[in-house]
């Protein structure tokens, strides 16, 4: 995969960094001359310029980009990148940063964001997903809003403590993506029983989350009664 990188900074280069790891190509984007060490990261392609030029974008090769992220500190470049690279390019997937909290409501796709990354926001819901149980909590948000990441925490009273995932009755527009019990990681089989404080990770509607929580929160399914005795 190859992916572009606008803003060189700790953050811009941590996630080449990664990727780099992870066997993608990669190419960084900088403006600022002071800021352009390809020692930092040395298996990345390193350009400088300015990734709202389209002049810029186009010696990028922008179009053979299957990913572009905007992860410079300013807002207004972020959000001018996402779009010439939706418009103008047609990349498949647009990740920007979100510097200042205030701006969120503007990184969507009429900005040509396919997914926004706001530290605040993301920093809070790892703290709600370290500290919650039995609630609900949203991680990431995917495909301009029409469904998210979220978690939930067994609590130990959950009526689904102890029976197999197939007795899930989820609702539409609800999947479970995997378990986390403690180091490990656990993909959803029928037989797999859960255990209080099994971690549950779900792609979801917005519509649906209340469902979730009230599905592990409510009372246990009804038991068979015993044959009565002679």
């Amino acid at each position: 995969m190859r992916v572009a990188i606008a803003g060189a900074g700790n953050v811009g280069r941590s996630i080449a960094g990664e990727l780099i790891e992870n066997g993608h190509q990669v190419v960084l984007v900088e403006r600022n001359e002071k800021a352009v060490e390809p020692s930092a990261v040395p298996g990345a392609e390193w350009l400088r310029a300015d990734a709202c030029e389209l002049a810029s974008l186009e010696e990028v090769r922008l179009e053979r980009c299957d990913v572009v992220i905007a992860a410079t500190g300013d807002d207004k470049v972020n959000l001018v990148l996402s779009l010439l690279a939706k418009t103008e390019f047609a990349v498949n997937r647009v990740v920007a940063r979100i510097k200042d909290p205030r701006n969120e409501w503007l990184f969507n796709e009429s900005w040509g964001v396919d997914v926004a990354v706001s530290s605040p926001r993301v920093l809070a819901a790892l703290v709600e997903e370290a500290v919650s149980v039995g609630d609900v909590v949203r991680l990431m948000t995917f495909r301009h809003g029409e469904a998210n990441l979220v978690e939930l925490t067994l609590s130990t009273g959950s009526p689904y403590v102890g029976r197999p995932i197939r007795d899930l009755q989820l609702p539409r527009g609800a999947a479970l993506v995997t378990v986390l019990r403690g180091d490990r990681v656990i993909v959803p089989a029928p037989d797999e029983p859960l255990e209080a404080l099994d971690e549950l990770l779900f792609v979801a509607n917005a519509d649906v989350e209340t469902e979730i929580h009230d599905i592990f929160s409510g009372p246990a399914p009804a038991k068979e009664s015993a044959d009565p005795q002679d």
